[in-house]
């Protein structure tokens, strides 16, 4: 955060300030040098914290240390975020079913995460003149993710791809993926 959003000490410029004190206490509204000098008594800042109240809001604080919690506060809130990303799976037309599996198990374990989930079949050569293959293909992988999914965007073609987007359903389906961990050793 920087210093620029708050006027420190000599650098707030009106004749009056209505005051907080270093323990939260009000005490009024005091010209400026008086709020100056009473920070300067306990070894503190005058910080100007509500500029367009009427006479300016004024606390007395230890202004570096308040700059650090506050960014601190920042710094957890960004990583208490969810970062959701879209993750891709590519197809062929001609992809089988057993390939298909494995890729509909990754897109699976990433819905469950929380992302969403592209699906692409690409075609090659005289592959685009039948797109209706492509279109049956991607309608059986939403319907094999439709306990964990919904169809974000439906399938549209662009060029010489088609594709479509699937997001997370409910943040609650973690539930479901416990069984699946404990089921995939066994199938080693």
């Amino acid at each position: 955060m920087s210093t620029q959003n708050f006027r420190v000490n000599e650098l707030i410029r009106v004749a009056e300030v209505r005051l907080i004190g270093p323990e939260n206490e009000n005490i009024g509204v005091v010209p400026v040098q008086k709020a100056l000098q009473i920070a300067r008594d306990a070894e503190l800042d005058l910080v100007e914290v509500a500029p367009n109240s009427e006479p300016p809001v004024c606390r007395v604080m230890d202004f570096g240390k308040f700059l650090y919690e506050r960014t601190k506060k920042d710094r957890e809130a960004r990583k208490s975020q969810t970062k959701i990303e879209v993750k891709e799976i590519r197809l062929r037309p001609k992809t089988n079913e057993h390939h298909r599996g494995f890729k509909t198990r990754d897109a699976r374990r990433w819905l469950l995460e929380g992302n969403k989930v592209k699906v692409t079949i690409r075609f090659r050569g005289r592959e685009i003149t039948y797109p209706e293959i492509a279109l049956e293909d991607l309608r059986e992988i939403a319907q094999e993710l439709a306990d964990v999914a919904l169809i974000e965007q439906s399938p549209n073609i662009e060029g010489r791809t088609m594709g479509m987007v699937l997001a997370p359903s409910k943040p609650a389906k973690k539930k479901t993926a416990e069984p699946d961990k404990e089921a995939s050793p066994q199938e080693e």
